[in-house]
């Protein structure tokens, strides 16, 4: 079932490892089949040299229904189902612990826009999410995870700003496909270490002007971007 998208799916998650985002099984990507309404998700546990098409999972994104598969779907995929349902054009997802990112969501700090290389594929800071409360915590802990990311972008784009960490915990990016996903993600912990270092190098580091912002932004994205070739 859904062949083609478990096998983007299986090579998403390869790519987030060789990519060096996640140590050990510390990561998954998951995709979504928008005409089926299916999600596609690494298995929970499952070592990234023993990863194949065949062991992907599919769930039903409105039901959280298993489709297809024997092994039990990440941990995260509530999480998931939740960003799907509530991001409309996001058809894929990557959660990591990659180290510079990570850092920052622990610090429970949004990632300022220091520079061009940033404002390059974020439209302003990347935010970080309220800490979960203690019931939260308790009851649907990943749901709400999501839940929670989907209440810090009450007032943002999640097409502007596709990544976001989770205080305390980690950063989640997400893109139109589960490739694209992964090059934020990438990005990301990129932006993450430039950040760490601006302000390791700088007593006061100010981000940039809005105007340089903007521009370098939408030179890449939306209807007027120019960048690359058409």
């Amino acid at each position: 079932m859904l062949e083609a998208l478990r096998e983007d799916v299986c090579a998403a998650n390869l790519a987030i490892k060789e990519a060096g985002l996640v140590t050990l099984t510390w990561g998954n990507v998951s995709g979504l089949d928008p005409a089926t309404r299916s999600m596609a998700i690494k298995p929970s546990g499952v070592s990234y040299a023993e990863l194949t098409p065949d062991k992907i999972v599919v769930l039903a994104v409105d039901s959280g229904e298993v489709l297809w598969g024997e092994l039990r779907p990440s941990s995260d995929t509530p999480t998931h189902l939740v960003l799907y349902r509530a991001f409309e054009g996001i058809s894929g997802i990557v959660h990591s612990h990659s180290t510079h990112a990570t850092a920052w969501a622990q610090a429970r700090r949004p990632i300022p826009a220091y520079g061009t290389t940033h404002a390059d594929h974020f439209r302003g800071a990347v935010p970080c999410t309220r800490m979960l409360t203690a019931a939260e915590m308790a009851e649907e802990y990943e749901a709400d995870t999501g839940r929670v990311i989907a209440e810090t972008y009450r007032r943002l784009d999640p097409h502007e700003h596709p990544s976001v960490l989770v205080a305390g915990h980690g950063p989640f990016a997400w893109g139109p496909t589960p490739a694209k996903a992964v090059e934020n993600a990438i990005v990301l912990e990129e932006v993450a270490r430039m950040a760490s270092l601006t302000e390791a190098a700088a007593q006061d580091p100010r981000p940039i002007p809005r105007t340089l912002l903007d521009r370098h932004f939408l030179r890449k994205h939306g209807k007027d971007a120019y960048y690359g070739q058409r």
